[in-house]
């Protein structure tokens, strides 16, 4: 049994469609739980997942499945924060930007029964310009240099717990870090389906732009910065 963990912040504009996504994609049998970890949104994104399941409530909807926890923000401790609570013995760490591929939970189960531990999907952004195209296609590689997290993550609870999930120092890049020390456990796999995803912060920057400052992030953290340096250098360039 599965249960999605979804750190979101200042989503209540799109979290219903993000939940309608989810639904209408996976089977109630395999899904024991969505978690919707808060990190304290400002915009009123837990009044709007509370009024999702009560407009969900009579329609058939599993919407009972959806629970709502709050801790610090930050990618990396509320994804912790859901896994420490997780019923399910596969966790799948989804963004709330990230719309997964129908049978999602089918694809992600049979992974697992053939022995792997860990995995992704391939990634496709919701936008047509040809670098962005480009770039997802490399996701196709079974490569840490590939990942990222936008293309979710799917992890056996007991592997999560063994490699003592994501480190909290950082901010950002939390889930290329915990995704490069699951390469070493030789435990990834690509699941060759398409998980689509935006490209809301490349519109807001610029494509080229935001690609520079993505790159000169992986060069700083090759090059041995640390989280803190990297997360300052995320708010100085690119949270705005």
């Amino acid at each position: 049994m599965i249960s999605i963990i979804v750190p979101v912040y200042n989503e209540s504009k799109t979290i219903g469609v993000f939940l309608d996504h989810l639904f209408s994609h996976s089977s109630d049998a395999l899904i024991t739980e969505i978690l919707i970890v808060d990190g304290k949104s400002s915009d009123g994104t837990v009044y709007a997942i509370s009024n999702y399941i009560q407009s969900k409530k009579h329609s058939g909807c599993c919407c009972r499945k959806i629970k709502i926890s709050q801790s610090e923000k930050g990618r990396a401790i509320q994804q912790n924060h859901g896994a420490s609570i997780a019923e399910g013995e596969i966790l799948y760490f989804l963004h709330s930007d990230s719309y997964p591929p129908k049978y999602f939970d089918q694809y992600i189960l049979a992974e697992i029964k053939k022995g792997v531990n860990a995995g992704c999907f391939r990634m496709q952004f919701d936008d047509t310009h040809w670098w962005l195209q480009f770039i997802a296609w490399f996701t196709r590689f079974d490569s840490k240099y590939c990942r990222g997290g936008d293309q979710s993550l799917f992890i056996t609870k007991s592997l999560f717990e063994d490699v003592r999930g994501f480190d909290e120092a950082y901010k950002i890049y939390e889930d290329n870090e915990f995704i490069s020390r699951l390469y070493k456990e030789d435990a990834f796999c690509v699941i060759p389906k398409i998980i689509k995803t935006s490209a809301r912060k490349y519109r807001e920057h610029g494509i080229w732009t935001l690609q520079y400052h993505f790159f000169l992030i992986h060069l700083k953290k090759t090059l041995g910065a640390s989280p803190e340096a990297l997360y300052r250098y995320y708010l100085k360039y690119i949270a705005k």
